[in-house]
């Protein structure tokens, strides 16, 4: 076997509206019963995934926050890889009107069209953080943070490299670390900035794009795929 590790984004991915169908939980138990390894990549924060879904025991390792926090399902082992907002910024973006707004263990996050003044704040208090998009959701992360630096370290539990990897995601924050992987794949409701950077794109979309990528690593491992990725 070549690909080794699947690694997946959660919403507009694998979930549809927040919610895995269950011929997607079908396709991924299959996928472990091979042998292979999941990974969950996601920019939502821990406790919001364990809330709406509880088959998290489907993944070997959960990349949270776009890449600050990593959990272990099996024992529930969680690394917090990023420090925490500072108290002053949460404030400061509340004084003035940003709402909602989400606080994980690194990540703050809200929606457009806050960015301008988050933006503004973040300069004003000097802050080492950064934007980063995600479709219509603004996530504030210390600045280097993303999903390929989550990534990085769960492959370096795991053992092995991105070499074994092949990604799907949907949106811009997924871009980093699909871009690391040997196999990178959008699904088809995924934004068009996103299919010209991937090696190729679903027939379906959502969780049914996943289910027939797993289906094509089971048949061939990607082998029937002319354009083959060379990134490590």
């Amino acid at each position: 076997m070549d690909v080794l590790i699947l690694a997946t984004d959660y919403d507009g991915t694998l979930a549809d509206d927040g919610v895995v169908s269950k011929s997607a939980i079908r396709a991924v138990e299959e996928l472990r019963r091979s042998g292979r390894s999941v990974v969950l990549v996601t920019g939502r924060e821990l406790p919001q995934l364990l809330e709406i879904f509880d088959r998290t025991d489907l993944f070997d390792w959960i990349v949270a926050e776009n890449g600050s926090l990593i959990y272990r399902p099996a024992d529930g082992e969680k690394r917090v890889l990023s420090e925490a907002p500072s108290q002053e910024f949460i404030d400061e973006l509340r004084r003035r009107g940003v709402r909602p707004i989400s606080i994980g263990d690194s990540i703050v996050a809200t929606w457009r069209p806050h960015e301008d003044t988050v933006m503004e704040v973040i300069r004003e208090l000097n802050l080492d953080r950064e934007i980063v998009f995600n479709k219509d959701a603004v996530m504030v992360l210390p600045s280097g943070v993303n999903k390929a630096t989550g990534m990085d370290v769960v492959l370096e539990e795991m053992g092995q490299s991105w070499s074994a990897v092949v990604g799907v995601g949907d949106a811009e924050n997924d871009l980093a670390f699909l871009s690391r992987c040997q196999h990178s794949v959008a699904v088809a409701n995924a934004l068009e900035s996103l299919k010209r950077e991937v090696d190729f794109t679903t027939k379906g979309a959502r969780g049914q794009g996943v289910i027939e990528l797993i289906e094509e690593i089971l048949l061939d491992d990607l082998s029937s795929r002319t354009s083959h990725s060379t990134r490590r």
